[in-house]
C-alpha cells in the first residue's frame, strides 16, 4: 500500500504582478495592473482564511510574477497575512522570487523582519547586451546591488541564469557562468530559452525574426554549466539545480519528493489530502471569484494509486540522486518495475538511465535529453 497522504508542511504563495511580460513569458501574470494590488491582499487573506486554522509550514515560498514589484507596504502587509495564517516552524526556509531592478533596501529590509531566509534572484545573464535581448529591464549593476543588500541582512540568495538566448554563443555562455561563479550565491538555477506557444518571443520566431540557436549548440551550453559549477564546488542535484553543499532549495525539494503542499494566489497548484488543484490563472477571474464568496479553484483531479506512483517516479529521476526502489515501493506502493519495467530497460539499453538494481537514476546523456523521456514514464 502507498504511504497515506500527510499533512502538508509547505506553501506557495502566487504573486501575479509584473512591470511588463517578458518576451519570453507564459506564466500566470499581469503586467501594468498594480490597481489590482489591494484586492488581491484582501483576496489572499481571505482565501487562507478558508484553510479554518492556521496550518504551521517548514518551508514558504511567494513567487510570480515578482512579488518584489509590490510596494513596500503592500509587501508587508502580504507578509503578514500569509505569517498569520502558515506561522513558521523553528528551522524554516522562507523563500521570495525577486527582479534586480525592483529590489530596494527597503523591500529587503521588510523581507528580513518578517524572517525571509532566501531570496531567489531573476538574474538570467550577468551581460548587459543579453539582457537587452531577453527583454530583462535590469543590468549587471542592479544584480551586485540587490546581493549586497541581501547579504548584508544575513539571507542566502538563489540566482537564476538562461542559456540558449537569441544570438548568444558558446563563449559569451561562458563569461556568463565565470561571471555568475564570482558572484558567489548559495544555489544557482539555470535552463535553456523554451519557446512557449503564444509568447512574443516564440511569435517573432514564426515571422522569421527571431532564431533558435541549434539543438546541439544548446546541448553543450548545458553541459558547459554542468562541468563548470561542479569545479566551482556546486553540488548538481537536480536537472536543472545547483547548489553549495546544504543549501539546496528545501522547498522545492518537497515538490520533487512528492510531498503534499498549501497553495494560495492566482495560477497556485496545490497538493493537499491527496487532491491535486489548480486556482484560475486570470488574476481578475480569481478576484471576482473570490470576493463572490466562491472557489478559486479552476481544475482538480485525484490521482489513482498508479497514476501517482507514475508521478513519483518522474519527480524522483529529476532529481540527480534518482530513484531508490525499496524507498520508491514503500512511498508509492508500487515496484518500480511494475508501473515502468520496460520503459527503463529501453532507457538503460540507450544509455539515457542507469540501473544497479537498487537505484535509478539518470546518466549524463539522459540529462541532455530529460524532458524527453518523462511521456513514455508517465
Amino acid at each position: 500500500m502507498p504511504s497515506p497522504p500527510s499533512t502538508p508542511r509547505s506553501a506557495y504563495i502566487h504573486v501575479p504582478f509584473c512591470k511588463y511580460r517578458c518576451g519570453y513569458c507564459d506564466f500566470a501574470i499581469v503586467a501594468n495592473r498594480d490597481d489590482l494590488v489591494g484586492a488581491y491582499l484582501e483576496a489572499i487573506a481571505t482565501e487562507l482564511s478558508w484553510l479554518g486554522e492556521p496550518r504551521e509550514v517548514d518551508t514558504l515560498y511567494f513567487g510570480g510574477g515578482t512579488p518584489s514589484h509590490l510596494e513596500a507596504a503592500s509587501l508587508a502587509t502580504l507578509c503578514e497575512t500569509v505569517r498569520r495564517w502558515h506561522p513558521l516552524a523553528a528551522g524554516h526556509e522562507w523563500t521570495v522570487e525577486a527582479n534586480p531592478e525592483s529590489l530596494t533596501a527597503d523591500r529587503v529590509e521588510i523581507l528580513a523582519a518578517h524572517c525571509v531566509t532566501r531570496l531567489s534572484l531573476g538574474v538570467q545573464s550577468l551581460d548587459d547586451a543579453k539582457l537587452r535581448a531577453l527583454e530583462r529591464n535590469h543590468s549587471r549593476a542592479d544584480v551586485l546591488r540587490s546581493m549586497e543588500y541581501a547579504r548584508a541582512l544575513g539571507m542566502q540568495v538563489s540566482i537564476d541564469l538562461m542559456f540558449a538566448a537569441p544570438g548568444e554563443t558558446l563563449e559569451l555562455w561562458r563569461e556568463d557562468l565565470a561571471a555568475a561563479i564570482e558572484l558567489a550565491p548559495d544555489h544557482i538555477s539555470t535552463y535553456g530559452l523554451t519557446w512557449e506557444p503564444g509568447a512574443a518571443f516564440t511569435i517573432r520566431r514564426d515571422k522569421g525574426l527571431l532564431r533558435p540557436l541549434d539543438e546541439e549548440l544548446e546541448r553543450t551550453m548545458y553541459s558547459e554549466a554542468i562541468d563548470r559549477l561542479n569545479a566551482a564546488g556546486f553540488e548538481h542535484y537536480e536537472v536543472s539545480n545547483f547548489a553549495i553543499p546544504g543549501r539546496r532549495s528545501r522547498h522545492n525539494e518537497v515538490y520533487w519528493a512528492g510531498s503534499e503542499y498549501f497553495a494560495a494566489g492566482p495560477g497556485a497548484a496545490r497538493y493537499a489530502g491527496g487532491v491535486r488543484s489548480t486556482n484560475h490563472r486570470s488574476t481578475t477571474t480569481y478576484l471576482k471569484r473570490i470576493q463572490a464568496g466562491e472557489s478559486a479553484i479552476f481544475e482538480q483531479e485525484e490521482l489513482t494509486a498508479e497514476e501517482r506512483a507514475h508521478e513519483l517516479l518522474v519527480l524522483g529521476l529529476r532529481r540527480l540522486e534518482g530513484i531508490d526502489r525499496a524507498n520508491f515501493a514503500a512511498q508509492a506502493g508500487y515496484e518500480v518495475d511494475a508501473i515502468a519495467g520496460e520503459a527503463i530497460r529501453k532507457f538503460v539499453e540507450l544509455r539515457l538511465l542507469s540501473d544497479d538494481g537498487s537505484r535509478v537514476k539518470l546518466t549524463r546523456e539522459g540529462l541532455f535529453v530529460s524532458d524527453g523521456l518523462w511521456p513514455e514514464l508517465l
